[in-house]
């Protein structure tokens, strides 16, 4: 193999691996479900297609500027994970709160689903403040100025947002296979499990905070 191609396969490998995990496309998927409730199936296909490539958008620019635009600000990496960690908290208690309500009441209209297409169904939901803090972290740990390094960022990024599309746009078809018990539990858990999450971000930011404080 060449060793060009080769070490840009490490290096999406590497920075798919670090991100994938934090997005989660699959368990938000049954969010992303409920939360566009009543869509037709076009119109949710063009949705997560609008998802994923805001996601994309997002990742490449906090991998690419994001150090920056916190310096601009005079942000601290810890404030942005407290403050996001917030919102992905509150975005999860309200979900676990409304998972057993009647669904016909809560049916959107295609004007108000794209409304949220960036908030909250792009930003906190898919990428989050965790998702963000790990792709400043995997900008500033690779030299950028490298092209191999440039393709593998953009590549890797690519990846994560192809899977977001995939997983948004079959999680009607996933949802019907499995059928409304089961996908009740996969709600209620999933929003149990973005509830944690906000919470460990938020204590992840307090902690790093708390250490300067010191």
């Amino acid at each position: 193999m060449n060793p060009g191609l080769d070490q840009i396969l490490r290096e999406v490998l590497l920075i798919v691996g670090a991100l994938f995990p934090i997005v989660n496309p699959l368990g938000t998927a049954p969010i992303f479900l409920t939360l566009t409730q009543g869509l037709p199936g076009q119109s949710r296909a063009t949705l997560a297609r609008k998802v994923a490539v805001n996601g994309f958008v997002l990742l490449l620019a906090a991998i690419f500027v994001g150090n920056y635009i916190l310096a601009f600000f005079g942000i601290s990496l810890p404030v942005v994970q407290v403050g996001g960690g917030l919102i992905v908290f509150s975005t999860g208690w309200k979900l676990l709160q409304s998972a057993g309500e009647d669904t016909e009441s809560r049916r959107l209209s295609i004007a108000e689903a794209e409304k949220r297409a960036f908030y909250p169904l792009t930003l906190p939901l898919t990428v989050g403040p965790g998702t963000i803090s790990v792709a400043i972290t995997v900008g500033a740990n690779h030299a950028q100025g490298s092209a191999i390094n440039l393709t593998a960022l953009i590549t890797g990024s690519a990846i994560v947002a192809i899977s977001i599309y995939l997983s948004y746009r079959f999680a009607q078809g996933i949802a019907r296979a499995l059928g409304e018990a089961a996908m009740n539990v996969i709600l209620r858990l999933s929003s149990f499990i973005l509830v944690c999450i906000g919470v460990q971000i938020v204590w992840n930011g307090a902690t790093a905070l708390l250490k300067t404080v010191r």
